[in-house]
């Protein structure tokens, strides 16, 4: 399985971007697809993971800011992140994988990283 995320960049505070994970390989035991991110210097933290039937976990920083979506018939998950703030800055890591390693979980098969910096 191979995992590749896009998107990053650099957006001033309040504005927006999107992130894409496109998943390939042997997909067929994926049914979970998610977002961490790796804030500098702090540890992995989970942001939004998404079920194939559509069920969402989302981070209490996030709700209500950030959209994770799935789009199965192109095999890739997507993270629309609005109103973003300074301390969205960080490494954005796509994973996915059957759901007792990945719900909620940071387990499963990783993508790299994709930076994202919220900034003035």
């Amino acid at each position: 399985v191979q995992l590749q995320a896009s998107g990053g960049g650099l957006v001033q505070p309040g504005g927006s971007l999107r992130l894409s994970c496109a998943a390939s390989g042997s997909i067929l035991s994926i049914n979970i697809m998610g977002w961490y991110r790796q804030p500098p210097g702090k540890q992995r933290e989970l942001v939004a993971d998404i079920s194939n039937g559509g069920s969402t976990i989302y981070a209490d920083s996030v709700k209500g800011r950030f959209t994770v979506s799935w789009d199965g018939a192109k095999n890739t998950v997507y993270l629309q992140m609005n109103s973003l703030k300074p301390e969205d800055t960080g490494v954005y890591y796509c994973h996915g994988g059957p759901a007792y390693m990945a719900w909620g979980k940071p387990g499963g098969y990783w993508g790299q990283g994709t930076q994202v910096t919220v900034s003035s």
